[in-house]
C-alpha cells in the first residue's frame, strides 16, 4: 500500500483532522501528518507547538508520522516516498479550491494522486478557525479537540479558571 501525506496547518489540531487520519491509517502502509510553516494564516501555535500536539495526539498510531515542511508540497510528498495526497472535504464549498489545488498538485508532479476523505458527520462542521474564535472568546472547545489541544488552547488563550 502506498504512502499518504496529509498536509495542513493543524492550527490547531482538531477531532475532524483526527478522523481522517486515523481512518486513513487503515488504507495506507504510512500517513505522514505533514504541518505547514504557512505564516500567512497567523497561527495561534508556532511550528513546534503544532508539530508537538500532533505527535502527542498521534503517539498511538504506529504507521503515523508527523513533520513539519516548508516547501512546495509536492517536493516534500516526494522526498518522503510519498505517492498520495490526502486532503479532507468538509463541505461542498471546499470542492471548488481542493480541486484547484489537486489539478495544479498533477500538473507539477503528475505520478502523485490526490486523495479525498470526507469526515465523519460529527466532525463535518469542526474547522481549526472556528475552534480558535470559540476558545479566544473562553469558550468550551472540548468537543471539538483532543484533550492535549485542549489544555493547550487555554494555557494559549487564558482560559483556565
Amino acid at each position: 500500500m502506498p504512502i499518504a501525506v496529509y498536509p495542513g496547518t493543524f492550527d490547531p489540531i482538531t477531532n475532524g483532522h483526527c478522523d481522517l487520519v486515523e481512518r486513513a491509517s487503515k488504507l495506507f502502509d504510512k500517513v505522514i501528518l505533514a504541518v505547514a510553516v504557512n505564516i500567512g494564516k497567523h497561527p495561534a501555535f508556532d511550528l513546534a507547538q503544532r508539530v508537538e500536539l500532533a505527535e502527542t495526539v498521534f503517539a498511538d498510531c504506529a504507521n503515523v508520522e508527523v513533520k513539519p515542511f516548508n516547501n512546495l508540497l509536492v517536493e516534500f510528498v516526494q522526498a518522503q516516498g510519498g505517492d498520495v495526497i490526502l486532503r479532507g472535504l468538509r463541505a461542498v464549498s471546499d470542492f471548488e479550491y481542493e480541486f484547484q489545488l489537486a489539478s495544479m498538485n498533477r500538473r507539477l508532479a503528475p505520478t502523485l494522486e490526490t486523495m479525498f476523505l470526507t469526515p465523519a458527520e460529527q466532525c463535518a462542521f469542526i474547522s481549526s478557525s472556528l475552534v480558535k474564535e470559540i476558545a479566544v472568546l473562553g469558550g468550551d472547545t472540548s468537543e471539538f479537540v483532543p484533550p492535549a489541544v485542549q489544555t493547550a488552547l487555554e494555557r494559549r488563550f487564558n482560559t483556565v479558571e
